[in-house]
């Protein structure tokens, strides 16, 4: 099973930008799939996530109101939608699923996820 993030790209600030995450090789669906971020030089952290099951989201603080995440049920497909992009929100952005199914999701931590696309670079200018 593989996951392909796509929709990267040099935007300018405030613009909008989605990205996308699909899934090949699998038949089954995940538990939840998240997007993480890593700014140049900083450490990956946690932008928001999907429980498959429910379409509940999960978002970080500092972002909630400018990002929803989104899923395609039918085709296993991951969504983020960045609303009036920041300089700040320069990264690579990576897309992760967990396809082991329990009772339990923190979907902010990373060892929650078994599968990690290879990223999509999001370039933020003035």
């Amino acid at each position: 099973v593989q996951l392909q993030a796509s929709g990267g790209g040099s935007v300018q600030a405030g613009d909008s930008l989605r990205l996308s995450c699909g899934t090949s090789g699998s038949t089954s669906a995940p538990y939840g799939m998240g997007w993480f971020r890593r700014p140049p030089g900083k450490a990956r952290e946690f932008v928001a996530a999907v429980r498959w099951s429910d379409d509940l989201t999960y978002y970080a603080d500092f972002l909630k109101g400018r990002v929803t995440a989104s899923r395609d049920k039918s085709e296993t497909k991951l969504y983020l939608l960045i609303n009036s992009l920041k300089l700040e929100d320069t990264a690579v952005y990576f897309c992760a699923a967990r396809t082991w199914h329990s009772t339990n999701f923190n979907p902010s931590f990373e060892y929650e996820y078994d599968l990690w696309g290879q990223g999509t670079l999001v370039t933020v200018s003035s």
